[in-house]
């Protein structure tokens, strides 16, 4: 660092360096704390290290895609209503509010103000999704978030180190396995404790007074690499419209124009459908997490994030639109929707960049969440992750069993099995699932369950891609759809509850991701790799591409 405390490009790159791994060690300390599997398991959770201003400097690596960004914006609703002159240290604020977080009860966010001496040098802030949150399960078939659960508008959790215990009480009495839950928020307070020691390790290390000038300088070369690749596309909007399942015969239509002008980009949801009542909208945040994160991926991928590599884009979305509903809209499955968003902003991209999209992915794929008592009488909980195929891009074919534009994933089927009396018999690739085309989408997958309780489990099915699976890009075919039938053949509805006997069966396919380019182009050698692995059989080759024996 130079005198006039400008950084060096390779100070500002190890400096940089070791936030992120301050916020990897948080994320480690929150995995190896936690108590569900849907944090130790899936990955559905973030840590990320904000300035005394509340902006993003480093977000653990494998973070939630969906968390992308949100945590200063939640963080901004927390000090509306208790001021930064109201923080003191030991203060951990808490908040699943959906319109001031990540989108639905299920998902809360705490926040630590870190001191040194008296000031106030930054904050980390942690979400988790929990395995409970009360109310009706994790399910698509309310008609307003009150249905949903809980819900926790800002407040401290502790207060000068002091638990809320009157808080606690009340989350506890209001959940299914309080246990996990609380364990859970725990250990997003632990992981928020070991990211403000490294902080303070950090700045004692470096010398630095506070943040201040080292997260300007790391939020403007994030915010300058966003521009530059935005700068490399030509200037126009470019519409693209695609359509999920929605809820029975409601289908509904996310219409997504993108408009480029000089170094910013916005993109727009008008044309998208209205809000629903039931648990499928997309609250603004969600929307904006969902739409950022694949632009990174897609225009700048290798730069870290901050908060300055999203100050170049905006998105809209119509007030009252399934993309933007109005309080108290039910939005328990907004995945449902917001999961759509990066092909159709990949759709409007792929008319003139084709090469930096990939084709529509599987996601969202098949989330039974499964409730009742196991054969010790025990309350148990459980949603098994899983996920469809990636779509093909220029280049490369799809990966098989891959979410995106998520990162969660179903983990170890034996931790499940563990936690559940539920039985997975069989997890297999499904052949001919992904979009033919002269780059294969990734292949979905084949899952079977069985209820091995002694009394009828609850079923909460979270399903789409059934009507509508992930279509091809530039001649690429469309992936399989998505199927959910029980053993005897009957079809539990997709977004509603059910109960599951003893012995019940449930199968899952789960679709694949679409092709890219023509399929008579594929590669004979790829073509007859495919076979030998059994991702293509010899009708499809024949049938699809034109080739085989």
């Amino acid at each position: 660092m130079t005198d006039a405390g400008r950084f060096d490009p390779v100070t500002l790159q190890i400096l940089w360096s070791r936030l992120i791994s301050i916020a990897d060690e948080a994320a480690a300390a929150l995995h190896r704390t936690s108590f569900s599997t849907i944090v130790r398991e899936s990955n559905d959770f973030a840590t990320v290290l904000m300035d005394a201003e509340g902006a993003s400097l480093a977000e653990n690596s494998i973070g939630i895609p969906s968390f992308v960004g949100l945590l200063p914006r939640t963080l901004k609703h927390m000090l509306a209503e208790i001021p930064k002159e109201e923080l003191k240290p030991g203060d951990v604020l808490i908040t699943n509010d959906p319109w001031m977080a990540t989108g639905h009860l299920l998902d809360i966010t705490t926040v630590s103000p870190v001191f040194r001496g008296d000031r106030l040098v930054g904050f980390a802030g942690a979400t988790s999704h929990m395995p409970d949150i009360g109310g009706v399960l994790w399910s698509a078939d309310c008609q307003e978030v009150l249905e949903e659960g809980i819900r926790i508008l800002p407040t401290k959790l502790y207060d000068g180190g002091r638990e809320n215990r009157e808080l606690t009480r009340m989350i506890r009495a209001n959940v299914r396995v309080a246990d996990q839950v609380m364990g859970d928020i725990a250990a997003q307070v632990t992981a928020q404790s070991v990211c403000a020691r490294r902080l303070l390790e950090f700045l004692d290390d470096t010398g630095l007074e506070d943040l201040t000038e080292l997260s300007a300088t790391l939020q403007a070369r994030a915010d300058a690499a966003m521009r530059k690749a935005i700068s490399a596309l030509p200037d126009g909007s470019w519409h693209h419209v695609i359509h999920a399942d929605g809820y029975e015969d409601l289908e509904t239509r996310i219409a997504c124009t993108v408009t480029v002008k000089g170094d910013t980009l916005t993109v727009d949801y008008d044309g998208t459908s209205a809000q629903i009542a039931r648990g499928l909208n997309s609250v603004m945040n969600y929307t904006y997490a969902y739409s950022v994160y694949p632009l990174k991926c897609a225009l700048d991928p290798d730069t870290p994030r901050n908060e300055g590599s999203y100050r170049a884009v905006s998105v809209t979305a119509p007030e009252g639109s399934i993309l933007n509903p109005r309080y108290p809209a039910a939005v328990n499955a907004r995945h449902l929707t917001g999961l759509f968003l990066s092909g159709a902003i990949y759709g409007c991209l792929a008319q003139v960049v084709p090469e930096k999209v990939i084709a529509d992915s599987a996601s969202p794929s098949p989330r039974p969440v499964t409730t009742g008592r196991d054969r010790k009488g025990e309350r148990f909980s459980q949603v098994l992750f899983g996920s469809g195929g990636m779509g093909a891009g220029a280049g490369r074919d799809g990966l098989n069993a891959t979410a995106f534009p998520t990162n969660s994933g179903s983990g170890s089927i034996e931790a499940f099995e563990s936690s559940t009396p539920v039985v997975v018999w069989r997890k297999d690739l499904l052949a001919d699932s992904g979009g033919a085309g002269e780059w294969r989408g990734g292949l979905g997958q084949e899952v079977e369950l069985e209820v091995m309780s002694d009394e009828p489990v609850r079923l909460s099915l979270i399903a789409d891609r059934m009507k509508h699976p992930a279509g091809g890009l530039a001649g690429g075919e469309s992936g399989a759809p998505a199927l959910v039938t029980l053993q005897d053949g009957t079809k539990p509805h997709p977004k509603g509850r059910s109960m599951l006997q003893p012995g019940d069966r449930l199968l899952m396919h789960y679709g694949g991701g679409g092709g890219y380019g023509d399929p008579a182009k594929r590669d004979p050698a790829a073509l007859e790799r495919d076979l030998e692995d059994g991702y293509v059989t010899q009708d499809a080759a024949r049938r699809l591409y034109g080739q085989g024996r």
